[in-house]
């Protein structure tokens, strides 16, 4: 930010119009107005006057350089941490604060520092709640910034710092600033479940980031058993595809889909033997495809009910798909075959 920025910046957060700042410092509100734009810089004996009049220091006020590369942040860093191991808190407090005043607009390097004398203060076991409101304090004016990544950042440790506190109504109001997709929301908000007294809550919330993460890892292996054949890999592929049958067994998804994923490796290697076998068992299997919603893994989710006639319908699915001659045409010459699409057809 410019000297024009950072006096704007300060004059609104006291809602101070640019007319009262100007008849406070005795020049014109066009001149205030030219200060704020860039167009001309105030005399240098107002600088004083003008930082006393915005409730900041003069080195806050005179702070043009606000960003700084990630060479010169780390170097800083790495400075204040050597301070802390060699010199007392408080000095190394000092120093610390004297950088976020040189920069008070940097909210990396600020996100930075905080951080670092948060895990500090921890170590060392401290008990002092000026440093803790200096520490709260830094990590709000990060989250206030304008830079969404940070202000994550900021708040996960804005949270860690409430969750130390046992403060965990405060901690939940972090949590507004995750995405509600983010599994690190729910997590976060199923810990302060279980520490406010809301079991059930917390452990529902628990059970459903485990069905998203087995969603997640069955297509993630599923798409990297494509690709796989993609390359004319079959053993990599069938890598996958065990890594894919594993995770449902885990996962408790029920025999159905421990064996499904097998289907089109059997399929794209016309294996007619596996075929058969596979398909035999996804018939025999269809009405446990939902057995999962039964495991006490996830038995705080509520799921939806289905129709009496769905496992008829799965299995009249699978045999609709079974007949399919362009994708099973090496078994056409196959009884066994025919006999399965038959049979169940009746």
């Amino acid at each position: 930010m410019s000297l024009g920025e950072v006096i704007r910046k300060y004059r609104k957060e006291l809602n101070m119009t640019q007319e009262e700042m100007a008849e406070k410092l005795g020049v014109t509100p066009p001149a205030v107005n030219k200060w704020e734009k860039g167009v001309s810089m105030p005399d240098i004996m107002l600088l004083a006057p003008i930082a006393r009049l915005l409730g900041i220091t003069l080195e806050t006020l005179l702070s043009f350089k606000e960003e700084l590369t990630d060479d010169e942040i780390k170097k800083i860093v790495c400075e204040i941490d050597s301070r802390f191991k060699n010199k007392t808190f408080e000095e190394a407090f000092e120093d610390l604060k004297s950088y976020i005043e040189e920069y008070p607009n940097c909210l990396r390097l600020k996100w930075n520092l905080a951080l670092i004398m948060d895990c500090r203060y921890v170590l060392n076991n401290n008990d002092n709640e000026i440093y803790e409101k200096f520490i709260k304090k830094q990590f709000e004016d990060v989250i206030n910034g304008d830079d969404l990544s940070l202000k994550i950042k900021a708040a996960e440790s804005l949270f860690n710092f409430y969750i130390r506190k046992q403060m965990y109504k405060e901690a939940e109001n972090c949590l507004d600033y995750f995405s509600i997709e983010n599994p690190e929301r729910k997590r976060k908000q199923a810990f302060i479940y279980s520490k406010t007294g809301r079991k059930y809550e917390a452990f529902k919330e628990y059970e459903e980031i485990i069905l998203s993460s087995y969603q997640i890892l069955s297509l993630v292996f599923n798409s990297m058993y494509i690709m796989s054949i993609e390359n004319n890999d079959f053993e990599k592929a069938r890598f996958y595809v065990e890594k894919q049958c594993q995770s449902a067994k885990f996962f408790d998804m029920g025999r159905y889909n421990e064996i499904a994923s097998r289907l089109d490796l059997a399929v794209a290697e016309k294996d007619e033997e596996a075929t058969i076998n596979i398909m035999e068992k996804l018939i025999e299997y269809a009405g446990e495809l939902r057995n999962f919603c039964k495991s006490p893994l996830y038995e705080h989710i509520e799921f939806k009910d289905v129709d009496e006639d769905f496992s008829e319908m799965i299995k009249s699915s699978l045999i609709k798909f079974f007949e399919n001659e362009y994708e099973f045409s090496f078994l056409k010459e196959n009884k066994k075959w025919h006999e399965i699409i038959d049979r169940n057809k009746k």
